[in-house]
């Protein structure tokens, strides 16, 4: 059993904004491996597949970001998942755009919706998607902000590559081997 969440904020007001690279990577990694991110569970959209056997569900909560603990723990409990077999994935301010940071655990820093993570469903791997640029604006601002084309071309990249790693993980299931690889 392998869940992989996407953070992000659900509608069309957020689709293309810094903190939804989380949704973004989800739906890179969703066309990826051919599965669509439709079927409405545990507050969250998810689509599942079977890799070698095991179950794979990739969600996307629709709990807004400060609340997504709520819908993992849902999720958890739907199919008896442990904090090792997550994989969250979420914006980062605190790391340069264009790079990613993967980690088995960790503090949630300045994301709320990963200190929801932490509270409900525990210290869970986690892939970060850096998002920092030089910025006067006020924090919550800047990353519900609409993101430039030319910061999606960046933006897009870094999430791609993270995808690429989340399908390297479920290949070869050693969490090792991508911080290796991708940090």
């Amino acid at each position: 059993m392998l869940i992989i969440v996407g953070l992000g904020n659900p509608g069309a007001e957020y689709a293309r904004t810094f903190h939804n690279a989380g949704f973004l990577t989800a739906d890179a990694l969703a066309a990826k491996l051919d599965v669509n991110i439709k079927d409405k569970e545990c507050r969250s959209l998810t689509g599942k597949f079977f890799y070698n056997g095991e179950k794979v569900v990739l969600a996307k909560p629709q709990t807004f970001m400060n609340l997504s603990g709520d819908a993992l723990r849902e999720l958890m409990g739907k199919y008896g998942a442990e904090e090792s077999q997550i994989v969250a994935v979420y914006d980062d301010v605190d790391i340069p755009l264009g790079t990613i940071r993967i980690r088995k655990d960790g503090s949630a820093g300045t994301h709320n919706g990963m200190r929801d993570i932490i509270l409900k469903a525990g210290y869970v791997p986690r892939i970060r998607i850096g998002i920092k640029k030089e910025s006067a604006v006020p924090l919550r601002d800047f990353v519900l902000s609409r993101v430039s084309d030319a910061d999606i071309k960046i933006l897009s990249e870094s999430t791609d590559r993270a995808a690429d790693a989340l399908k390297d993980y479920i290949i070869n299931r050693d969490f090792e081997k991508i911080m290796r690889e991708y940090n």
